[in-house]
């Protein structure tokens, strides 16, 4: 594990504690970690409890402990302490760290799809309601899957008549009561779409509407313009259904090389493996804070890891290179990201077609 990879690690530490609403702070930009000084203790020491004890309104060393529990069992890290004030610090364990990554790329392999989905909230029944309204409607519809991940059952109802238009955009027609039973009753209130299920189905396509109306949060007005359809890297769906059907591709050009994936060595791919440690918690998290959008930005970042992967090191041989336990592994990590993604866009209702 670097410096970089250890600085995101605690950072995304903070950016849990702070869903988890048990820490109250602005996440920051970056977390700065350094070399421990001599007759310091571990191998690097972070002083970032330091900098959000003020924020947060809590003792440093309180702040540290909440930082600790989330970081203690991350690839890479074999021990964690707290000395002074507040200060992190942190003993690596490198072979921890590829016995881990190793583990959870087989464990994607074994689970596919399924990948990130827990049972923490198995009997619980959720009920959402939203306006008769298309962009409510649809994230509704992404925040039922989104807790239906955590094993909670859902049911959604619309407060008006419901447009029949919505099958178009892969909603179901929300009835209009839902059990009183629900243990959690909740409001789905996004900022309107300002244009019907029709309109946007015909001009831009069922997935492209989706995610023109998942992509932004809630608050935010959600941006339906013609760039949802550009076939190109400025467009995020097209990035993410673009690193899947590579994925895909990689496999196929493996076959006819005549070997699959098998993790079998470490790949020092270190931002790719961390995107896809993530999805668990993403999960977690977009089903708590009923925000589909964070999965949505999510799949981004697995998208870009996977390509900057790929650019760095090559999955397939070249020229007369035989395939090498190297390929082998690389081909099996390339498949672990293009599942999570499939999985990913499946919670949101798009598709992830094997070509583009």
């Amino acid at each position: 594990m670097t410096p970089a990879d250890l600085s995101r690690t605690v950072l995304h530490a903070v950016r849990r504690a702070v869903d988890e609403d048990v820490l109250r702070a602005p996440v920051p930009a970056r977390v700065r970690v350094e070399r421990t000084r001599p007759g310091g203790s571990g191998d690097y020491a972070c002083a970032v409890a330091l900098q959000l004890a003020g924020p947060a309104a809590l003792p440093a060393r309180e702040v540290a402990a909440l930082l600790r529990d989330r970081v203690v069992g991350a690839p890479g890290i074999g021990r964690v302490e707290i000395t002074g004030p507040g200060f992190l610090n942190f003993t690596l364990d490198a072979s921890a760290g590829a016995e881990a990554r190793a583990a959870r790329v087989r464990e994607i392999r074994e689970l596919g799809r399924r990948y990130g989905r827990v049972t923490t909230e198995a009997g619980r029944l959720h009920r959402l309601h939203h306006p008769r309204e298309v962009r409510a409607a649809v994230v509704a519809q992404a925040v039922a899957g989104l807790l239906r991940t955590q094993g909670g059952q859902v049911i959604v109802g619309c407060t008006g008549e419901p447009d029949p238009h919505w099958e178009r955009l892969r909603v179901r027609v929300c009835s209009r009561h839902a059990s009183d039973e629900a243990e959690e009753s909740s409001e789905i209130r996004p900022v309107p779409a300002r244009a019907t299920a029709e309109a946007l189905a015909g001009r831009l396509g069922r997935d492209a509407a989706l995610w023109g109306l998942l992509r932004p949060a809630a608050h935010d007005h959600a941006s339906l313009g013609d760039d949802l359809l550009v076939q190109g890297e400025a467009n995020p769906l097209f990035t993410v259904r673009h690193a899947y059907a590579r994925a895909l591709a990689l496999t196929r050009g493996a076959e006819q090389l005549g070997f699959g994936g098998a993790y079998e060595e470490d790949v020092d791919a270190p931002a790719l493996h961390a995107a896809i440690a993530d999805h668990p918690g993403v999960l977690a998290s977009a089903a708590r804070h009923h925000a589909p959008d964070r999965l949505a930005r999510h799949l981004e970042a697995v998208a870009q890891a996977f390509f900057d992967f790929q650019d760095i090191l090559p999955v397939l041989p070249v020229g007369d290179e035989k395939p090498s336990a190297a390929h082998r592994s690389r081909l099996a990590l390339a498949e672990a990201a293009g599942t999570v993604l499939a999985g990913g866009l499946f919670v949101l209702g798009i598709s992830a077609p094997p070509h583009l």
